[in-house]
């Protein structure tokens, strides 16, 4: 049970720290903190924070890279203290952004890591973990591994095909493995006839998945501990504030945000006001250790649903989805991660792609699979049936060509805007 009263104080000890300094400062930060009229007189307690500092979004942090190139005025040090690059995948906004850290501000990163391992009960000297990443420029690949490499054999794979990945995870006795849900899948269903490593060759007790939503969806999650033998366990982060939360073995499905390194609200994003616990709502961070590049109020776009548990704020159910992702057809609210779960119940189902396009000013949608030719035909109508009895809705389900929709291995893209 953690004091939440003490760890109230503690946050805002750290808050008025940060805005004190950020405030004189001619940087991305100081400007709009003067703009909205903050002086450091203004700030009282932590309810004047969360009322009068402004909101942060994407699209200011992205114009700011584009007015300071190629890292942006957010940095608190002269760039020589920076040592550390990445950047974002540029997935939501269609531009990358770049980031680039001090050593401290990494190690705080790393401790976060630490915690994510510590939660799913790893042993230091005997734990091996696999890393099946491709290890591009993103801040999760880098943070994950090095964290591990202080206290584990850390096993990296990064431009090695999925059967030699499997082959080495055999090898080298991994116990734990380390990527996407989707790519999780992919590997599990290799295992056995496909690459001819079987499951008992294999030692992987425990899957860390991260990237995506997919390690807290029941039927996901459940598929992937099937084709593992092994348990999931879910994390979620991003490269602009770093890795937010982690899963314990106590505590399935919930997601706890590591408060002593974040501030964190639920907000409806209409209001901008908190939600009550139980209620869903945007997921809104300031850094509290991560302060060599900053990020205060910042709207994550991840819609999440509030449980407070032992004094501990948890994202029950983990991340649902993507405040933008969400698409109403004929008036019914659609997630990807809602159609990702219904799916999933058919283990027939190779992969699939979810084509959405407008017409006469309506959004609709149809389901690609790939299903092997035998199971093909009563699939299709089970798996319609199944969407119109979740969604109460017409998904019209179409069988594509073997092997001609994409494969992920990092955060998989399934949804297809045609027109």
């Amino acid at each position: 049970m953690i004091d939440r009263e003490s760890l109230r104080s503690n946050q805002w000890r750290r808050l008025t720290c940060l805005v004190s300094e950020l405030l004189p400062s001619q940087g991305f930060y100081g400007i709009k903190l003067r703009q909205a009229g903050l002086t450091a007189s203004t700030l009282g307690s932590l309810a004047d924070f969360v009322e009068k500092v402004p909101l942060t979004q994407k699209a200011e942090l992205l114009a700011d890279h584009l007015a300071f190139p190629p890292f942006g005025s957010n940095l608190t040090q002269p760039l020589s203290d920076y040592t550390r690059f990445c950047q974002t995948s540029g997935t939501s906004s269609g531009q990358p952004m770049a980031y680039v850290d001090t050593a401290e501000s990494w190690e705080d990163m790393l401790s976060c890591w630490r915690q994510v391992y510590e939660a799913a009960d790893l042993v230091r000297g005997q734990d091996r973990l696999f890393f099946a990443f491709s290890f591009g420029p993103f801040l999760g690949f880098w943070t994950a591994y090095e964290a591990a490499s202080r206290d584990f054999i850390a096993i990296p794979s990064g431009g090695l095909s999925s059967q030699a990945r499997l082959e080495m995870m055999a090898r080298y006795a991994a116990t734990t493995l380390c990527c996407t849900p989707t790519y999780a899948l992919r590997l599990g269903e290799m295992i056995g006839s496909v690459s001819g490593v079987q499951l008992r060759d294999l030692k992987v007790k425990k899957v860390i998945v991260a990237g995506e939503p997919g390690g807290s969806i029941p039927e996901v999650r459940s598929r992937i501990e099937r084709l593992w033998n092994a348990r999931v366990y879910d994390h979620h982060g991003m490269t602009e504030v770093g890795p937010v939360s982690y899963e314990m073995t106590a505590m399935p499905s919930h997601l706890i945000v590591m408060e002593e390194a974040y501030f964190a609200e639920v907000i409806n994003p209409q209001t901008g006001l908190e939600v009550a616990d139980g209620d869903q709502g945007e997921l809104v961070l300031t850094n509290l250790k991560r302060t060599a590049c900053p990020l205060i109020r910042y709207r994550t776009g991840d819609w999440v649903k509030k449980r407070i548990v032992h004094g501990r704020l948890t994202l029950e159910g983990g991340v649902i989805g993507r405040v933008d992702d969400m698409v109403v057809v004929r008036g019914v609210n659609l997630y990807p991660s809602a159609i990702d779960s219904v799916v999933r119940q058919f283990p027939e189902v190779v992969e699939y792609l979810v084509q959405q396009q407008q017409i006469d000013a309506m959004h609709e949608i149809e389901l690609l699979i790939e299903v092997p030719d035998a199971a093909a035909a009563s699939l299709v109508k089970k798996l319609e049936t199944k969407l119109r009895d979740t969604f109460s809705l017409r998904i019209p389900v179409k069988l594509a060509e073997p092997d001609s929709l994409p494969r992920h291995e990092f955060k998989a893209k399934r949804w297809r805007v045609i027109g």
